[in-house]
């Protein structure tokens, strides 16, 4: 029984990946190595590549049952263009090897994979590659010192566990085993739960005549067994799994972690060439989300309420309007309370309140509970914008919302406020507990019906309610349970116009943003 390792190995575009990959693997998938005719005519990596190692078991893994340890090699794409390759890679490795030209060190998506990592991965090895194109022994010894420093203080402010540096030439061959050697002491348990409902993640699709269509792929929770049915749910199909293979033997059974194809019987592969496989009823199209969202320190760009983010989970990337709000620290989205709008992210905001963002997707997105999301503004200008594009992360562990009419069935009971200030002047004295206020409504088209009852304010500290329209214009009669003193009625005297316009009234409420009462927005105080 082997225990499988997925390592994922990033890195900026032509950092030396699928050389590293080839040199690290004894067997490779039927997505390994740039097959893909593209990623050959093209001389890059476009999509994810699988390869594996086998190994004797090291001395700290010994005693758990198992007796081999096995690599799964993720060879993810490096080119800003295919980030969204890269995070649906991210998300199905335990351990991360971050390649690094040694001659040019980090670059824009070295940065970026880092900050994936980080998300994804806490466990990670940094290799330092070509070192075949730094012949002198002296600027070797010198660029590998710089480097390794640079290194040491960016991860310093992260958050990945004790990280190893080695410096190597997958052309060459030259500190290999090396690295073997370093993967093999940082090998792990890693934490499984095979209790949970099955989760294949489906990164490769192809027929074999007369078996069936094998979907390759990892499994990302649970177990599967041969005979077992499966649900498709990008096709709506349940189907049987006829046989399972990993790396060319046979498996009768297959757990979290475990990179495997899968026989199954009756689908076109073409419909599905990357996807999701799972028990029935696990995963669901969804076409808006409540999450608790998380800024990443590095995005330098502002995120507000009305923007337009790509929105990553798992593999798929889905465009999506974001609405924020805001609630007290630490508090969880429960659908029955307030919350209040926020219109900007804000440093202060992000230190003393918790963030929730609902996401309006613009076509819907399959989901699995508590799956992790990822924003990103990939619509930047990658030839002359070098900045971080991965703007913040959460879980799906609020409100997701599967029916296409959200909008008018849910939404509307979304409590989601702005705080509103409007001002008036005392046009007229009624009596010592009745007065007439133009100003704090417009002239023309405003519903001063739902403000009726509002408590308002003036400028002297007396208090009172709005106790019905009054004419047109805008204007309101207000009441005062307690006569007002002589001395500001005194300052209200038509004679005394100066000191009238020091008096003002203050009307402060709630305007909510989805329910409404008939045609018109909740309002309260």
């Amino acid at each position: 029984m082997y225990l499988n390792l997925n390592v994922g190995i990033l890195g900026h575009v032509d950092s030396g990946k699928t050389t590293l990959a080839r040199a690290l693997s004894a067997i490779a998938s039927t997505a390994a190595f740039d097959k893909n005719p593209q990623s050959q005519e093209r001389g890059i990596t476009l999509d994810l590549g699988f390869s594996a190692a086998q190994f004797e078991l090291p001395d700290h893994l010994q005693g758990l049952g198992y007796e081999r340890l096995q690599f799964t090699f993720v060879d993810c794409p490096g080119h800003a263009s295919l980030i969204r390759t890269i995070i649906g890679g991210a998300q199905i490795i335990d351990l991360m090897l971050l390649v690094i030209d040694a001659e040019k060190g980090i670059q824009p998506q070295t940065a970026e994979c880092l900050i994936i990592g980080e998300l994804t991965c806490r466990k990670m090895i940094v290799v330092l590659n070509k070192l075949d194109s730094l012949a002198d022994a002296e600027r070797r010894g010198k660029r590998l010192e710089k480097l390794t420093k640079g290194i040491r203080e960016t991860l310093s402010k992260m958050a990945f566990d004790e990280t190893p540096i080695v410096a190597i030439s997958a052309l060459s061959g030259e500190n290999i085993p090396t690295l073997t050697k370093t993967m093999l002491q940082r090998a792990f348990l890693p934490a499984r739960n095979v209790d949970l409902p099955l989760m294949f993640a489906v990164d490769h699709c192809f027929a074999i005549k007369g078996q069936g269509t094998v979907c390759t792929g990892t499994v990302l929770q649970g177990t599967v067994n041969v005979g077992d049915k499966v649900e498709i749910p990008k096709l709506k199909l349940q189907r049987k799994v006829r046989s399972i293979q990993m790396f060319r033997q046979s498996y009768t059974t297959i757990r979290q972690g475990d990179r495997a194809g899968i026989c199954i019987t009756q689908f076109d592969p073409k419909s599905l060439e990357r996807g999701i496989v799972c028990a029935a009823d696990y995963a669901h199209y969804v076409y808006a989300a409540i999450v608790k969202i998380t800024p990443l320190r590095y995005y330098k760009r502002p995120i507000r309420s009305k923007a337009k983010f790509h929105i990553t989970c798992g593999y798929e990337t889905v465009l999506a309007t974001i609405l924020l709000f805001t609630a007290d620290r630490n508090d969880p989205f429960t659908y029955d309370r307030q919350y209040e709008f926020l219109e900007e992210l804000t440093v202060e905001t992000i230190a003393t309140r918790t963030v929730f963002a609902l996401l309006e997707f613009e076509k819907p997105i399959l989901t699995t509970p508590e799956a992790l999301i990822i924003g990103s503004k990939l619509d930047s200008d990658i030839q002359h914008n070098t900045d971080c594009r991965i703007a913040f992360h959460g879980h799906l562990d609020g409100l997701t919302m599967r029916e296409p009419s959200y909008a008018e069935t849910i939404l509307p009971g979304l409590q989601v406020f702005k705080q509103k200030c409007k001002t008036g002047t005392i046009q007229r004295i009624v009596n010592d507990q009745e007065l007439i206020v133009a100003g704090l409504f417009k002239k023309t088209g405003s519903n001063r019906q739902v403000f009726i009852g509002l408590t308002v304010t003036l400028s002297s500290g007396d208090r009172g309610v709005i106790d019905d329209t009054f004419g047109a214009g805008g204007k309101v009669k207000l009441r005062f349970q307690q006569p007002i003193a002589a001395d500001v009625l005194e300052r209200l005297n038509p004679k005394a116009t100066a000191k009238r316009e020091d008096l003002q009234v203050e009307l402060k409420f709630k305007k909510f943003l989805f329910e409404r009462t008939g045609k018109e927005k909740k309002i309260i105080q």
